[in-house]
């Protein structure tokens, strides 16, 4: 077996022959930047998943080292994320109670499901199909995932009982239990987020300011959550808040990842299968983005296929290692690239910081506050909200505004997996609408010219007995009645009509349907005396056709250039009129 074939399914073999000493150290750097950072972070999605505090840990250690070995990005990092997070708490909280066996065992199985479909997407190589979630769908999803995020967290901060998977059922259930919130809690709470807040947009210039080195201001940053999890842990353990109702994280066992077996039952399978299938095409939306735009500041390529491939396997990782769904975060992944990881080596290494956590740290968390872990998910995830993505999709596209608008309109009244499903059908739908109402131009010369430009736009030569037709779209199924109808219209509007020219520039397919309605329009022209004529077609589309009748029946030519056309259209002109 050749090497380059094996490494394209292992990019590890690739970039692993060329690691060196210099690579070595700053994946080291990196790693212990991005260990620092993931720590209260993983522990704080576990929560939002409504998993074991521990579940987050184990879901960054396992699928990070899958990763180093399948991925192609150098500096991704893969684990768990706040909207996956919130994706898996809608699925497996609509199925199983939160806090049982049961609860667990479903998340296993989603992460498992997920993976599978990652996997068999990659291995097909049908990463393509996720280019058909728009942009400016994603956006709206991640923002109004964003807000159902931090109001769930609120019960945290408010040292309450509340549940709901809508904004609505959220905000009504922090409502009626309001009576019962705890002042303590909201004082860690409060000033857990004031302090994160500050450290995101203060602690940076403080440190410049001191003098710090570039480096060691980095890692002040990124340490600041860390630093709110040591005061307030401390806190509540010197004076013994627990004691006075403010809930704690508790005992976490002292250990490496459990193996463990999703379930197999046919019936849970069932009904998570659209959840898995949801939370692999977000996932894998959001890990591609950031993981081409870390790749081009550096001119790396990324393989979107064996990207699929290497977040199937960290799913199908996590749930054999008492994790949930994973996929490649966008801070963590900014911070490893910021801290100077070169190679995947950097999560290799993470993983083993993660690891010697969980071993021997994990006591020390027993009375860290909630409250904090959730200040922590609200800070980060409101970022995340964006709603000038509303005014840019209106000024630039009807269309896309609308489909924004009721993707952040669906996901906060009637769920996450409500609303990204209307995303996904929206996305599609906005894509087949536009495609079936191709662009069409009449054209003509620009005087002293070869070019031929838009009748409407610009001042150009035209025939009156010559149609020139331009047409701006591939010719597939939805479109081809569409076709028939214009250029009939057209005709019917000059009297004169003798030739009509369809310009190709823009085809670049032509299908079985495009092809019956091309016979049809050939056919209908020639019974008004009016000759068909193609010019500039591509040679795919040319070589299509060829294996067609439709050449054998065409009233007129094909031409190379439209200019050649209607020459040669021109000079006929005496002859016809």
């Amino acid at each position: 077996m050749k090497l380059p074939a094996l490494s394209q399914y292992l990019p590890i073999l690739d970039w692993g022959r060329r690691y060196d000493r210099d690579r070595f150290v700053g994946d080291m750097v990196a790693a212990v930047i991005v260990t620092v950072m993931l720590i209260p972070q993983s522990l704080a999605y576990a929560l939002l998943a409504g998993l074991p505090p521990e579940a987050g840990l184990y879901a960054s250690i396992a699928p990070i080292l899958l990763y180093a070995v399948f991925g192609t990005s150098r500096v991704l990092a893969v684990g768990p994320v706040a909207v996956v997070s919130l994706m898996t708490a809608a699925a497996v909280g609509n199925i199983v109670d939160s806090g049982t066996a049961g609860y667990i065992a479903a998340a296993l199985t989603l992460a498992f499901l997920s993976g599978l479909m990652l996997l068999t997407l990659g291995v097909f190589r049908l990463g393509f199909l996720a280019n058909f979630l728009s942009h400016p769908v994603i956006a709206g999803f991640i923002t109004a995932s964003g807000i159902l995020i931090a109001a769930s967290q609120l019960r945290h901060i408010l040292g309450i009982e509340a549940k709901g998977h809508t904004l609505i059922e959220i905000t009504t259930s922090l409502w009626s239990n309001l009576y019962a919130a705890n002042p303590i809690t909201i004082v860690l709470g409060l000033s857990a987020t004031a302090f994160l807040f500050w450290v995101r947009s203060g602690l940076k210039p403080l440190l410049q300011k001191i003098g710090l080195p570039p480096l060691l201001v980095d890692i002040g940053v990124k340490t600041g959550p860390v630093l709110a999890i040591i005061a307030t842990t401390l806190a509540v353990w010197g004076f013994e808040l627990a004691d006075q109702g403010v809930a704690i994280v508790g005992a976490i066992p002292q250990s490496l990842p459990p193996l463990t077996l999703p379930s197999l039952s046919p019936d849970l399978i069932s009904q998570l299968l659209v959840p898995a299938l949801l939370i692999s095409i977000i996932g894998f939306v959001e890990s591609i983005s950031v993981a081409q735009t870390l790749a081009a500041k550096k001119r790396q390529r990324i393989d979107p296929d064996q990207e699929l491939i290497g977040l199937g396997a960290a799913n199908i990782g996590a749930s054999l290692t008492g994790g949930f769904p994973v996929t490649g975060g966008f801070s963590r992944s900014v911070v490893n690239y910021d801290a100077g990881a070169k190679t995947p080596a950097a999560g290799a290494f993470t993983a083993i910081g993660l690891m010697l956590a969980a071993l021997f740290l994990t006591p020390l968390i027993h009375y860290l506050p909630k409250a904090t872990l959730a200040a922590t998910i609200i800070v980060a995830v409101l970022s995340l909200v964006d709603f000038s993505i509303l005014k840019r999709a209106w000024t630039f596209s009807r269309a896309d505004f609308a489909a924004v608008a009721a993707t952040i309109l669906l996901t906060l009244l009637l769920g996450v997996e409500v609303g990204v499903t209307a995303g996904v059908i929206t996305s599609i739908l906005i894509h087949l609408y536009k495609t079936s109402r191709p662009h069409m131009a009449v054209v003509g010369r620009v005087p002293g010219t070869e070019h031929f430009r838009n009748v409407r736009r610009h001042s150009v030569e035209t025939q009156p007995h010559v149609l020139s037709l331009r047409v701006d779209e591939s010719l597939y199924f939805p479109n081809a009645r569409f076709l028939e109808d214009h250029v009939a219209q057209y005709a019917a509007d000059k009297k004169d009509l003798t030739d009509v020219i369809l310009m190709f520039t823009a085809v670049n397919e032509v299908d079985l349907s495009a092809l019956d309605s091309l016979e049809a329009i050939n056919t209908r022209l020639r019974e008004a005396d009016i000759r068909l004529h193609l010019s500039e077609v591509k040679g795919p589309v040319m070589d299509r056709l060829k294996r067609s009748y439709f050449l054998d029946e065409l009233t007129g030519e094909i031409f190379l250039s439209q200019h050649e056309a209607v020459k040669a259209l021109d000079e006929e002109a005496p002859a016809t009129g």
